[in-house]
């Protein structure tokens, strides 16, 4: 493991567990002034947001690292499109190199366009654009013919958006980990935010009566340098190399043994740009890791290097509200523009 992904995995140790790092609670406090005083400057006014001509649906989560936003994103594509939408996904392109905002091609580069966004716009087919900004890749998808619906994948704190609908995603595993601010815990926005979000959704563990629960299942595996599937049966048991670099590697890790494989772990940090060296390991097993690191592996990948493909289980009830939301939402612009 190197030194980077260690200092994150202690870090992470200490804000999921129940003792608050105290020396930085004075920093936490600054921290959680300057997001409520920009929240503030955002309502008033003072600070610009941008009102899509298209209705808005924002997935996001409140800590830091993932918790299942993107295994949602695709959920919500093909329900919306079940429905009669046509969604189109808008993302910031976290660990790309791009810098200024465009649509990602049918094959995207994610060492340019970022991962999620590569993953997205493969698996689905939907357009997606990627901004630093989210109104610039909000405008490109505004005018084009296959979209009338945007998710903004990871765009809860991105106020200069304005929204129509919040999903919120907790991992029901860790929750809010020790409930302290950045950088004394893991949130980015106190818990009592998620009060004021439409709807809560729980990856794993146990969701509370007002919240949604959704499981992540296992779909078989894609051979990266052929993408044939390959089922998981044809693996049981045997001993694998798994990599993760996910926020949680810990439940990529879980998924594989509860599947019968016996992983040898390999954790990296979340988003990490992989490397052949990064894969030069003593001993010579099939290798597997998350469709998020596939999508940047596959140029070097090896025969035996399999992608674990994962699809998120949630109540249809949940998709029939956020259609009736997207309606009322699509209504009330139809009704300003007269």
């Amino acid at each position: 493991m190197s030194l980077q992904a260690r200092l994150e995995a202690w870090l992470l140790w200490r804000w999921y567990s129940p003792r608050v790092i105290r020396p930085l609670l004075p920093l936490a406090w600054l921290y959680r002034g300057l997001i409520g005083l920009r929240r503030t400057l955002y309502a008033s006014g003072v600070f610009r947001s941008y009102r899509s001509t298209l209705p808005v649906l924002v997935v996001g989560n409140l800590n830091v690292g993932g918790a299942g936003k993107t295994p949602l994103v695709l959920a919500l594509i093909d329900a919306l499109r079940a429905r009669g939408w046509r969604p189109g996904v808008i993302s910031r392109g976290h660990g790309g190199s791009a810098r200024a905002p465009m649509r990602l091609p049918a094959t995207p580069n994610p060492t340019v366009h970022g991962d999620e966004p590569s993953l997205i716009r493969q698996r689905s087919g939907a357009e997606v654009a990627i901004g630093r900004r989210r109104a610039d890749a909000a405008r490109l998808l505004e005018d084009c013919a296959d979209v009338d619906v945007l998710i903004a994948d990871d765009g809860l704190q991105h106020l200069a958006l304005q929204r129509d609908v919040e999903i919120l995603v907790i991992d029901g595993r860790r929750r809010f980990g020790n409930g302290a601010l950045l950088p004394a815990g893991p949130l980015r926005e106190p818990a009592s935010r998620a009060a004021h979000c439409d709807l809560v959704v729980v990856n794993g563990g146990e969701a509370l009566p007002e919240e949604v629960q959704m499981h992540l299942r296992p779909n078989g595996l894609r051979r990266l340098h052929d993408d044939a599937r390959v089922e998981l049966s044809e693996l049981a048991a045997a001993r694998v190399h798994a990599v993760a670099g996910i926020g949680d590697p810990a439940r990529f890790f879980a998924s594989l043994r509860a599947s019968g494989l016996t992983p040898v772990e390999h954790p990296f940090p979340d988003h990490h740009a992989f490397e052949p060296a990064d894969f030069e390991f003593s001993e010579a097993l099939p290798v597997l890791m998350t469709e998020k690191d596939a999508v940047k592996c596959r140029q070097f990948a090896g025969t035996d290097w399999y992608a674990l493909r994962v699809d998120a289980e949630l109540p249809d009830a949940l998709f029939d509200e956020i259609d009736q939301r997207l309606r009322l939402a699509l209504s009330r612009r139809t009704s300003d523009d007269r």
